[in-house]
This record gives C-alpha cells, sequence and structure tokens, in this order.
C-alpha cells in the first residue's frame, strides 16, 4: 500500500472516528477544535442544545486563550523565523471564528449568547509581511554559502516568500537563480581506451539510456555539453578498457548418407532359367533395390565479441572517484552450413533444403561490436541507476 493511499484512509478512518466521538469527549482529551466542530455540528441540528453550547463555549474560549499566549511568546521572543507560526496561528484563530459564527446567536437559559469579533486581519497582513521579509533575507544569507544544499533550502524560503507576498520585489529573479544554483548536473560520457576504435555511432547507441528518467528535481543529466559557461557538479565516465574480438573460427566435419531405393524389377526364373508363373498365370516380379550414398560435409563458423570496462562516477567538489563498478557484454556469432557430394536424393528434404543455403559471410570486426551494443548499454544503464545514492 503506497503513502497516498495510507494517507486517504487515514484522514477518512479520522474523520468516522472525529464524527462518532462526543464533543464532550474532545473536549476531556484537550482537543478543543474537534470539540468545537462536533459542537457546531449538533448545533445545526439543533441551536437549542445548551450542553452543546457550554461545551462549545468553553472549547472556543480555551483554544484561543492558548493561541493568543503562544503569539505572546513568539513576539516576546523576538525571533525573526517566528512569524511564520504566529501567522498560522492567526489564521487558526480566523477560520475558527468564521466556523462559529456560523451558528450565532446561540440562546442559553433564556439569554442570548454572543461571541466578540475579533478582525484579525491586521495581524494576518503584518505577519505574512515580516514572515516573508525573513524568508527573503535568510534565503539570500544562504545563497552566500556557495553549497547545494543551501541553494536548495534558499528555493524554498524564495518560494514561501512568493507564497506570502506574490510581488514581492525581485522574488521571481531570486526563485530561477536558487533552483538553477541547487541543481547538480551531471555529465555522461564515453572514454574508448581499447586498441580498437569504434565511430561516433557506436558512441551514441551506448548512451541511448533515457537518461530523462534518471533525472530528479535536483539532479539532471547530460550527455551534450549545454554550453561552455555550464559547471557540472558530476562526471560520469563510461571506460571502456578493453575490446577483444576472436577470428573467424572455421570447422568441418563429414558424414555419410546412405539411403536405399527401388530401382525396378526383373523377373524370377525358375532353374532352367524360364520365367515362372504365379497361380493366374501371371509372370512373377520381383523388386530391386539399390543404395544412394552422399557425403556431407557440415562447415561451421564461430566468432565472438567480448567488451569490458567500467562505469566511474566523479565529484567534481572536492574531486574525487566515489564508485567504479565493471561492466561486460559479450556477442556470438556463429553459423552452421552444409556441402554436399555425391548423390543428394540419398537426403532428407530438410538436410537438402540446408544444402542449398549458402554459407553466411562472417561479421567484421566492427559489426561484432555493434553487435554488443545493446547488452553493453544495458549494463551502462544499470550501473548508473543502481549508484545513484552518491549523486545528490
Amino acid at each position: 500500500m503506497n503513502i497516498q493511499k495510507s494517507i486517504i484512509i487515514f484522514s477518512i478512518l479520522s474523520i468516522i472516528f472525529s464524527g462518532c466521538v462526543s464533543s464532550k469527549k474532545h473536549l476531556s482529551k484537550g482537543r478543543y477544535d474537534a470539540a468545537i466542530e462536533k459542537a457546531v455540528r449538533d448545533l445545526r441540528r439543533n441551536s437549542n442544545d445548551e450542553k452543546q453550547i457550554r461545551i462549545l463555549m468553553d472549547s472556543y474560549g480555551i483554544a484561543n486563550n492558548l493561541n493568543n499566549e503562544r503569539i505572546r511568546y513568539l513576539k516576546l521572543e523576538g525571533r525573526a523565523n517566528s512569524w511564520d507560526e504566529i501567522f498560522q496561528i492567526y489564521q487558526n484563530l480566523s477560520s475558527r471564528q468564521s466556523l462559529v459564527s456560523t451558528v450565532m446567536p446561540l440562546r442559553m437559559n433564556g439569554q442570548p449568547v454572543y461571541l466578540q469579533y475579533i478582525d484579525y486581519v491586521p495581524d494576518m497582513v503584518e505577519a505574512k509581511v515580516k514572515a516573508a521579509d525573513y524568508y527573503f533575507a535568510h534565503g539570500n544569507q544562504l545563497m552566500r554559502t556557495g553549497q547545494k544544499a543551501s541553494y536548495r533550502q534558499a528555493y524554498e524560503e524564495f518560494r514561501k516568500v512568493k507564497q506570502y507576498m506574490g510581488d514581492y520585489p525581485d522574488i521571481d529573479n531570486r526563485i530561477n537563480e536558487a533552483r538553477y544554483m541547487g541543481i547538480s548536473r551531471v555529465y555522461v560520457s564515453v572514454r574508448n581506451n581499447s586498441f580498437i576504435r569504434f565511430p561516433q555511432e557506436f558512441e551514441q547507441d551506448l548512451l541511448a539510456i533515457n537518461l530523462q528518467r534518471l533525472n530528479s528535481e535536483w539532479v539532471e543529466y547530460y550527455i551534450y555539453h549545454l554550453n561552455n559557461n555550464t559547471v557540472y557538479d558530476y562526471y560520469i565516465n563510461v571506460n571502456i578498457n578493453n575490446i577483444a574480438v576472436s577470428p573467424n573460427k572455421i570447422s568441418q566435419k563429414e558424414s555419410v548418407v546412405k539411403k536405399t531405393v527401388e530401382d525396378g524389377f526383373e523377373y524370377q526364373l525358375d532353374r532352367r532359367g524360364n520365367v515362372m508363373k504365379d497361380s493366374l498365370g501371371n509372370d512373377i516380379r520381383v523388386r530391386k533395390y539399390k543404395t544412394l550414398q552422399c557425403a556431407v560435409i557440415e562447415t561451421i563458423q564461430r566468432k565472438s565479441c567480448v567488451i569490458s570496462g567500467n562505469v566511474e562516477i566523479i565529484q567534481v567538489n572536492p574531486d574525487r572517484i566515489l564508485k567504479r563498478e565493471t561492466i561486460r557484454a559479450q556477442s556470438n556469432f556463429e553459423d552452421i552450413s552444409f556441402r554436399a557430394i555425391g548423390d543428394i536424393q540419398a537426403l532428407s528434404p530438410e538436410m537438402a533444403a540446408q544444402i542449398r543455403r549458402p554459407p553466411a559471410q562472417a561479421p567484421t570486426d566492427i559489426d561484432m561490436v555493434f553487435m554488443s551494443s545493446e547488452v553493453l548499454r544495458t549494463a551502462i544503464r544499470d550501473a548508473i541507476q543502481n549508484n545513484r545514492r552518491y549523486i545528490n
């Protein structure tokens, strides 16, 4: 079960549970907002329920007092990073007041019950402005550290500024700059250290591994240089250290195929040399047979290519090798052909068909290298994907 499904199920269960628990129970457990919500729902059905009115008043008063005490403490403490929490508390006070106002006025013991209306908007605006100022200043401070983690934190704080005040001066530029500086860029390239020179197409084929799928929020992979000003944080070197292509090995096997076939007939003679007759007076014929023979020469061609190397993940600052993983790929060529000497009528239809097929042309060394590309590409992709934890 994934996290999103778990959250949905938990929310549904919370709603069901909250609906079943009484407002008095919520109040006794210190769940004041839950008690208020439950009491409001009950009072919408019956506005004369004095028990629920009393619970509503008690919960509302305690919740507001706790919030106001927290705001007072934070303001006295005087920390600039507290304004975000102060704003959230004012939002809670305002939302709570709006909710309770939906069932006002109420009557208890025959007397109307009112709540004092408080305009929280000026306090919320003040908190928003000061929270935005804090995040903007702190974000700028983080941008001066030269650290990826700080750039990423600055990006989140600039986004909070944008959330609080969309027209904050220069905020869009700061968001874009923090985003750009926070991204780790990885350049992936192939290095051929073997004695066989392979064409550019082979290198491109090896890197056709859908690098976009490996990208994350803060890591981007490239196989082409963006521009001369781009600074890369990591290099992934695909080192091809050895390419071994065997010569075309040819072996032969010879076999003889024999087949007995009918070859006409001859008359059966008696001891005097006369043609014998059957009971109906017909000449007696005897079938004749002959043996066909054909030599079959089987030619087997074999050729192989083994490519070995490694994938290195290198961090630029500080300059060090984080991981080196071996990669290997092999391709094989095999062709079996047949040649006949003698009477091919001695052969089966299947063998006769194989005799008619000419031997295949053995691939060149470069062809053998290209035949290994798919297996090698998979090995490269797996090596990069399995070691993504080293890149952040």
